[in-house]
């Protein structure tokens, strides 16, 4: 007898069970409507109607499941949790406005005052603002580490540890943390384990599988892919999700029906457009390496990386982000930058067109000099998130600075 699909609802998680994550960003979390669309639907609407005041009443209460206020119940916004949740194995997923968002969304909802977190020197230089400055102020300490070093972790760790939080790799210097070393460690110790998966995204790592409680994305970089959107996500196990949907809907750091209709059309080219990334990346930091006016590359896919081989075991390509120190300083680094004609100058990465820019006095501009010397953002720094312009291309506008320094 021959099957009849359903197409007015979602995809049953049993046809999806044990497929690829290239299939799940195609297929996963869709919703039909009654008009049967092929594409996801976007539903650009602030508030939902009731066919009743009881019924009203009930989805208000809890009691029947359903729609209410796009500030925190929004099926487009919904698809793409689902999507990014199955994509990266975790149970449950809560959207919000921005990267930053899902990050204090996720301590907010977690800490209180008296809690402590231990955080690695590695991550985006906002992230260091927030934890430093702002949650400080609500009573939660955080002792930054280097991201590599094990001891330095074990150390750090007190009785009011609540949270170990780190990106991998990280921003800018591309450092790989162990997460299954830093997952026992934290387990231990009775702590969560959160890792920012946003260079690498799920096609490339996979961090539940090594021992994360928490993974965080800003979807404004590689999900969307194109530079287009603002938004956040975090993906976790059901009950610690429920708590920070209860923080997004009581303070309303919400993603917008739009933003997630667009993560879901950037989640579709995913796959293809990360291994195109590593591959361009990959070639340029080689190319680089070579280049006599540089000092230094940083970039985990090259063999002479010291966390090289920890790369190729824990993840499935080196991402798109490569940084590399010049011979001179400041000047000598914004004369390169300055030279570009190609390249964007723009400190947002994960788009399809290249960008570069000078870490100490953008993206990381804010920390001190103390801080940055900590962290290895040094003035002769340069980072570039690789697009997916022909490699040739790029080389030859990188030439045209670093060339310079040579004359």
């Amino acid at each position: 007898m021959t099957k009849i699909r359903d197409e007015h609802v979602r995809i049953p998680e049993s046809d999806l069970e044990g497929v690829s994550v290239d299939t799940l960003a195609v297929r996963a979390g869709q919703v039909r409507t009654e008009q049967l669309e092929h594409s996801d639907a976007i539903f650009p609407t602030s508030s939902f109607v009731y066919g009743s005041a009881a019924q009203a009443a009930a989805r208000f209460s809890g009691d029947e499941p359903g729609n209410i206020y796009s500030r925190f119940t929004n099926p487009t916004v919904q698809a793409f949790e689902a999507r990014i949740a199955a994509m990266e194995g975790g149970e449950r997923a809560v959207a919000t406005a921005s990267g930053m968002a899902a990050i204090l969304s996720t301590c907010m909802a977690l800490l209180q005052s008296g809690d402590h977190v231990v955080c690695s020197r590695g991550v985006f230089g906002t992230t260091n603002v927030l934890f430093q400055k702002y949650l400080a102020r609500f009573g939660v300490d955080t002792t930054f580490v280097g991201l590599t070093d094990i001891d330095a972790w074990s150390a750090a760790i007190r009785p009011e540890t609540k949270l170990l939080f780190l990106e991998t790799p990280s921003n800018p210097l591309c450092e790989v943390a162990d997460l299954q070393a830093l997952a026992d460690l934290a387990h231990r110790n009775d702590a969560l384990f959160v890792v920012d998966n946003c260079f690498c995204t799920p096609v490339l790592q996979r961090p539940f599988e090594l021992g994360a409680d928490i993974v965080i994305h800003s979807a404004t970089k590689y999900l969307d892919g194109q530079g287009r959107c603002i938004g956040g996500v975090v993906i976790g196990p059901d009950k610690l999700m429920e708590e920070v949907y209860g923080f997004l809907r009581s303070a309303g750091p919400t993603l917008s029906p739009f933003n997630a209709w667009v993560f879901l059309k950037g989640l579709e080219t995913l796959p293809i457009r990360m291994r195109a990334h590593c591959a361009s990346a990959l070639e340029l930091a080689q190319w680089l390496e070579q280049h006599p006016s540089i000092e230094k590359v940083f970039y985990a896919g090259l063999a002479t990386h010291p966390q090289h081989a920890l790369a190729k075991r824990q993840q499935k390509g080196f991402g798109g982000v490569v940084s590399f120190q010049v011979n001179g300083g400041r000047e000598a680094a914004w004369q390169v930058i300055d030279a570009t004609q190609i390249i964007s100058i723009t400190a947002n990465l994960g788009d399809v067109k290249s960008t570069i820019t000078h870490p100490a006095t953008t993206t990381h501009g804010r920390l001190s000099p103390e801080d940055k010397e900590q962290a290895g953002i040094t003035e002769n720094l340069i980072r570039v998130s690789v697009g997916l312009e022909d490699i040739e291309d790029l080389k030859a506008d990188l030439s045209r600075g670093l060339d310079a320094l040579r004359r």
